[in-house]
């Protein structure tokens, strides 16, 4: 997609797709595999450029087909580089950092008031923690007890503009959202099995305060040339660059 798109928000989508990946495969509901049937789980990609995640997890439930992906960001596709939610899967349209987390919590409000057993994850990216509105919503879903309710923060120490720690340093984000009232654990974000155990775990919690899950990952992880190289949050791959990703995936080039 990147490459067939010449687009950005490569090295994002790999620190997130591990994570998309187990919640599709365990955890996310869409009865009749229907990514818009009522009564289905939601998932509300808070950090939205790293939306080419989520349309490869949507490729393997078969949502979109091959000649979607092939097309991604060419003239006439419904496919853009943020989240859109006129696309069926995509919940929310986001990309402007801090309003997604808010929008979940309304939706876990929303279920929780109509008594229903729906869950809501929400991804945000560590520089998105740095949001205003992140913090608010935090302190709305501890009051209103949202158990239902579970952010994923993919916490790999980048964004736009440097490492998290220069641009404004959070700290121990478990912490602080321990203190906001949730009930928080780190794991490795790459991990698949030890993400699988943590949101299981935490779903399957007595506690009523809603959930929180660290997850640590590396930017463009799987990719030597990319890993924990901001560069490549805004870098474009030339033929020569996308032909070494594949290789370093042990992948041929896309027909």
């Amino acid at each position: 997609m990147a490459f067939a798109g010449s687009t950005v928000h490569i090295g994002c989508a790999f620190s997130i797709v591990e994570i998309l990946a187990v919640l599709y495969r365990s955890h996310l509901r869409y009865p009749g595999n229907d990514p818009e049937a009522t009564g289905r789980d939601y998932l509300v990609l808070s950090k939205g450029h790293g939306v080419m995640a989520q349309y490869a997890c949507m490729r393997e439930l078969e949502w979109l087909d091959d000649n979607a992906i092939r097309n991604y960001f060419a003239d006439g596709s419904h496919l853009k580089g943020l989240s859109d939610s006129r696309v069926p899967g995509l919940e929310v349209t986001s990309g402007s950092l801090g309003h997604g987390f808010s929008v979940g919590v309304g939706m876990a409000l929303a279920a929780k008031r109509l008594g229903t057993d729906q869950k809501t994850f929400v991804v945000v990216g560590d520089g998105e923690m740095n949001e205003g509105p992140i913090w608010e919503g935090a302190l709305f879903a501890a009051h209103h007890q949202l158990k239902n309710f579970m952010v994923i923060v993919d916490e790999n120490g980048f964004q736009a503009m440097g490492r998290t720690r220069d641009v404004l340093d959070l700290d121990s984000l478990q912490r602080k959202l321990e203190a906001f009232g949730f009930e928080a654990v780190s794991v490795d974000g790459h991990d698949q099995h030890a993400l699988d155990e943590a949101i299981a775990a935490l779903g399957q919690s007595a506690k009523t305060a809603p959930k929180a899950i660290i997850a640590r990952t590396v930017k463009g992880k799987g990719v030597a040339f990319m890993e924990d190289d901001n560069r490549w949050h805004y870098t474009r791959l030339t033929d020569d660059t996308y032909r070494q990703a594949l290789a370093c995936l042990d992948l041929e080039p896309a027909r």
